[in-house]
């Protein structure tokens, strides 16, 4: 087998309080072993996070017309980290009026990603 396509990854599970470290063999960019894991959700959380990692997004948006000039966002499910920065740039560029209300999507479908940008905060019209 030519060298490099084979390596070895380990992560700390972050699943529960145990934060197993598990090692993970990938070759030609499919796992190949798993050793480590206590638990399945441990397999598959660091299985994942060598494959396709994701992250939730949480930053702000700018508010016209309401008590405070921003209100706090999140994803509503975690983002694949290849698009953290387009979904950054829809964020930045975004702007909505007052009022918001906790758990209102401000945002379908950021980035083509299937994922809502949603109000983490009231923000009452002035």
């Amino acid at each position: 087998m030519p060298e490099g396509l084979k390596n070895m990854r380990e992560v700390r599970c972050i699943i529960c309080p145990i934060g197993c470290m598990v090692r993970i063999e990938l070759e030609n960019g499919e796992v190949r072993k798993i050793s480590g894991n206590q638990c399945i959700r441990g397999r598959e959380y660091a299985v994942e996070e060598c494959l396709d990692p994701k992250r939730i997004v949480c930053s702000s948006i700018l508010v016209s017309g309401g008590e405070w000039p921003l209100v706090s966002v999140r994803t509503s499910k975690p983002v694949s980290k290849e698009k953290l920065f387009l979904v950054m740039e829809e964020v930045r560029n975004a702007k909505v009026k007052a009022p918001v209300t906790t758990g209102d999507v401000l945002i379908r479908n950021v980035a083509t990603t299937s994922v809502d940008i949603i109000a983490t905060k009231d923000v009452p019209s002035r």
